[in-house]
């Protein structure tokens, strides 16, 4: 349903390459990441793939559209949650179908929006400010946001990585209901292995200078996926098998 062809991305003010002749296929439903080092592309990616930016060559096609700017199915999620500080919860959850649609779209929009923070443990946070939120409610209010608009694929640039590691864990198991809950088509960027394996059913490995994908992972673990899996041999095995790519391309 979602597909990246021959994918370049030059920022022409220092020719600096970030992606070259990138290529990947995501299926309905299928949850896949891309991890590599700092630098290698990997947000430019996302951001190309979400329509924020235009590429330098190549196409992204969501469900047979060429993707040509933000769209209503494209939701995506960044390492904070940029919520608005002067709006509620639901406020925050409901804006971007005010910004598309209007305030009277919005106020329609409340009720799915109480259901997408009961969803999440919400429920009753929905008239508090940011301000008094700890920073995975944030996390999980920004998820709900996403979801709003029904998105038919849904992009994660690094969205748990400023959480402490209990809450990143817990927001791990949390995204993963979610998403099979709603059958969701979704991409992961993220410089933490074990979180890739505990999430993905793919991940895409990149290199650096220009950003390439280097190698793909199947992962192949049950689902759901559950914390105890990361002390079993498999998932280790997976692991490891990931931080010697990394190393073999002199990434670590």
């Amino acid at each position: 349903m979602y597909s990246i062809e021959r994918l370049t991305k030059v920022y022409s003010r220092n020719q600096l390459r970030a992606i070259d002749d990138v290529n990947l296929v995501l299926g309905r439903g299928e949850f896949a990441s891309v991890i590599g080092p700092s630098g290698c592309g990997k947000s430019t990616l996302l951001k190309v793939m979400a329509g924020l930016i235009p590429p330098t060559s190549g196409r992204v096609v969501l469900e047979q559209q060429p993707v040509m700017g933000p769209r209503a199915d494209i939701g995506m999620m960044f390492q904070q949650a940029t919520l608005l500080p002067w709006k509620t919860t639901i406020e925050n959850v409901v804006l971007p179908i005010e910004v598309r649609r209007g305030r009277a779209a919005a106020r329609d929009a409340t009720a799915r929006a109480r259901e997408l923070l009961e969803l999440v443990g919400l429920g009753e946070a929905t008239d508090v400010y940011p301000g008094e939120l700890s920073g995975g409610m944030a996390q999980r209010a920004a998820i709900c946001r996403m979801l709003i608009t029904n998105p038919a694929v849904l992009l994660l640039d690094e969205p748990f990585s400023a959480l402490d590691e209990l809450t990143r864990d817990f927001m791990n198991m949390e995204f993963q209901r979610i998403c099979m809950e709603r059958h969701a088509t979704a991409f992961l960027v993220t410089h933490s292995i074990p979180e890739a394996v505990i999430l993905s059913d793919r991940i895409y490995v990149m290199q650096a200078n220009p950003g390439r994908i280097a190698d793909v992972v199947e992962i192949g673990l049950p689902r759901p996926r559950t914390l105890d899996m990361i002390n079993t041999a498999r998932f280790g095995e997976v692991v490891s098998q990931i931080r010697a790519k990394l190393d073999r391309e002199g990434f670590l």
